[in-house]
């Protein structure tokens, strides 16, 4: 499941990507902040792309290892999941409208990609008594 979420999140991450580079321009290039959109967008788009691939890595150890999968590596997929919506979609919603009250929640989604970090490490540490 990981890895089709990944192609996903990986897709739809290079698309929002080049729109920031392409498209973003004709619709906030006249604005006042349009320098700070442009930096927000930018950090989503690398964090959802990153992050994406390692959700690819999720999925393969978890398919590598089968019934024998620890189950941090499950909420590991979770949390980044969770994590770049939040995270990336906080900040790419806050540069589309210009409501930066929406910053107050991008933390919260940098948190759980934290959480992904942790239980991804837990889950390889685990995973060492298998090889």
């Amino acid at each position: 499941m990981w890895l089709v979420v990944s192609a996903c999140s990986g897709f739809l991450a290079v698309v929002l990507g080049a729109f920031g580079a392409h498209g973003l321009k004709k619709s906030i290039g006249a604005l006042e902040d349009s320098a700070a959109r442009f930096e927000w967008w930018e950090t989503a788009a690398h964090y959802h792309l990153i992050h994406s691939v390692i959700l690819a890595l999720v999925g393969l150890l978890i398919l590598q290892t089968g019934s024998q999968a620890p189950r941090a590596l499950q909420v590991a997929g979770i949390a980044f999941s969770v994590g770049m919506l939040i995270f990336s979609g906080s900040l790419y919603t806050m540069t589309l409208t210009g409501i930066r009250l929406l910053g107050a929640i991008t933390p919260l989604g940098g948190l759980a990609l934290l959480c992904g970090w942790a239980a991804l490490g837990w889950g390889a540490w685990q995973l060492r008594g298998l090889a």
